[in-house]
């Protein structure tokens, strides 16, 4: 489906070296920003005190999260769990308080707006868990990286491949460097959006891609510039329609979802973004300057041998 059609092609490989060097410099920024601010983690890769409590009716969850922010607890997450009468409270460690004091701090803040609150279960989750945490989801974005190299590789050729992972994360680096940058707190849902933008940058990655090899095949004469941004003008129809409905959706999330999916909707929305720029402006051109050729991808038909003569 093509809402618009463009009849000439962008020069998007003409500009391609002014938009690395942007990009290169967003990167570097991401990494320095990471490494000395890191990311503000959420307890599930800190540790802190988990809090259950039930209501004998629907709970405004706002209301109970400003009370539970005005009584000190501003690093707190509060969500329903399982019904709307069910309300999960995650808490940060604090020192000098245990387990039981902020329970009980907590239940008397509840009990001050409704009596009716009802302690169903208090657990505390160590650091040590957290760093099992941590190491799993780097191992899980590792694993990810590597399979799009081999998947990209086994499809098309192994340049693209490189090409993708090197595009792949730049947008993962990038939107760490943002949770760095504003202090945005990292947690299990970001981590699977983080996860998601891999598979969604990839998936642009690989429609690019395949719309090259098509180019090589039916346009012979052309050069390996215009090839490529053929491949990327006769796409752009099909960027706006995808990505447009999917950041529809995700920024009704992210105005509508409440705090709960606020921070994995800012993710997805920067993922996006950044997703686009790096499968057109970062992929395409690394391909270009390893040296892809027609041969690579429009290989020719390998001669017969000559049958025998009966």
């Amino acid at each position: 489906m093509e809402f618009f059609k463009i009849r000439r092609d962008i020069p998007f490989m003409r500009y391609a070296l002014g938009f690395n060097v942007v990009s290169l410099i967003t990167f570097l920024a991401a990494v320095v920003l990471l490494a000395t601010k890191g990311l503000h983690f959420s307890i599930e890769f800190t540790g802190g005190t988990l809090v259950e409590v039930h209501y004998a009716q629907a709970v405004d969850i706002d209301k109970i999260r400003t009370s539970i922010v005005q009584s000190g607890y501003s690093d707190a997450t509060v969500q329903n769990f399982g019904s709307s009468s069910d309300v999960l409270i995650r808490l940060p460690v604090k020192t000098g308080q245990s387990t039981s004091d902020i329970s009980s701090q907590v239940m008397a803040t509840l009990h001050r707006d409704d009596a009716a609150a009802e302690l169903r279960r208090v657990e505390f989750v160590g650091p040590q868990v957290g760093s099992e945490l941590a190491w799993s989801g780097s191992a899980a974005l590792a694993a990810t990286a590597i399979l799009i190299v081999f998947y990209l590789w086994f499809r098309f050729e192994w340049k693209f491949g490189v090409a993708a992972v090197i595009a792949n994360l730049h947008d993962v680096v990038i939107i760490l460097g943002f949770f760095a940058l504003f202090q945005w707190e990292f947690s299990l849902p970001v981590l699977a959006a983080v996860l998601a933008v891999l598979g969604y940058s990839v998936n642009e990655s690989v429609v690019i891609a395949d719309r090259i090899r098509e180019n090589f095949r039916k346009m012979r004469r052309a050069s390996v510039t215009e090839v490529i941004d053929n491949a990327i003008t006769r796409t752009i129809s099909r960027t706006i329609i995808t990505h447009g409905c999917t950041q529809a959706m995700v920024t009704s999330m992210l105005f509508f979802g409440g705090p709960a999916l606020h921070y994995f909707a800012l993710a997805l929305t920067i993922g996006i973004c950044f997703g686009i720029y790096s499968s057109v402006l970062v992929m395409a051109p690394l391909v270009r300057w390893m040296g892809v050729r027609r041969e690579d991808l429009a290989k020719p038909p390998a001669k017969k041998k000559d049958e025998a003569v009966v």
